[in-house]
């Protein structure tokens, strides 16, 4: 029977996990990079959950990637936060040169708070599946 290498695991999920998260990344870019996008607004501010609902689906992408990282669950938390944050800024700039678009502190706000709360959630739900 052949014996498996953990390593060599951890290495192919968190290559797969990378990749998704890459992907998603280019899947915000392509929608920031159009001049207006299809949506119906349906209460004010409506702009403001989609892009905090968005960033904390890529907080958890992101933490999925930092979590192979040696370092411990709170700055892996962290990292994710922080790196959704970065990323909110670069789209905000981004969408600064296209035409029918502007950068948006608020909206940069949004990114943020989503990606926080998302890891929030999780830190709660990582703690409570192992107490």
């Amino acid at each position: 029977m052949k014996e498996v290498d953990v390593q060599q695991v951890n290495t192919r999920y968190m290559y797969h996990d990378a990749c998704l998260l890459l992907a998603y990344c280019a899947l915000i870019f392509y929608l920031s990079h159009q001049s207006a996008l299809p949506t119906v607004m349906s209460f004010p501010h409506q702009d403001k959950l989609v892009h905090a609902c968005a960033y904390g689906v890529m907080a958890i992408l992101a933490w999925r990637v930092f979590r192979y990282s040696a370092h411990p669950l709170h700055i892996t938390l962290l990292l994710a936060a922080v790196f959704c944050s970065l990323y909110g800024i670069s789209d905000e700039y981004h969408q600064s040169f296209i035409v029918g678009r502007n950068a948006d502190v608020w909206d940069w706000c949004a990114d943020t708070v989503g990606a926080v709360l998302s890891m929030l959630l999780l830190q709660r739900w990582l703690q409570r599946q192992h107490p």
